[in-house]
This record gives structure tokens, sequence and C-alpha cells, in this order.
């Protein structure tokens, strides 16, 4: 197909690109919507993980219990 076909296609209305344009936003949304929801979870076990975590008895000693207040 050379350029003068691609042209009179194109305006003729014979050539539409809105499918593709919206697959294209489909995809794109997806993609963000795929990547938000795998940061949230990833925030969620992370929080999880930090509050199943236990502190080091070792500095908890009577002078930094008073000292923190």
């Amino acid at each position: 197909m050379n350029i003068q076909d691609l042209i009179h296609t194109s305006y003729s209305g014979d050539l539409d690109q809105t499918i593709t344009y919206v697959n294209l936003t489909i995809q794109a949304i997806g993609v963000l919507v795929g990547g938000i929801l795998i940061w949230r979870a990833s925030i969620a076990f992370q929080r999880k993980k930090m509050q199943e975590r236990r502190r080091n008895p070792f500095f908890e000693t009577t002078y930094s219990k008073h000292w923190r207040k």
C-alpha cells in the first residue's frame, strides 16, 4: 500500500483506528490499576510483617524506658 492509498482510505473513513485506541486505553488502565493493587498489597504485607516482628529485649532497660518519656 502506498501513501496515496493510505491517505485516501484514511479520509474516506475505511481506516478507523478507534478500536485500536480503545484497546490500548483499556490495557493502560489495566496496568495502572494492577500496579496500584500490587503496591497496596505490598504495603499491607510490609505492615503485617513489621507488627509481627518482636522487639529486642536487650535495649529494654529501666534507664531507656524512663529516658524515652
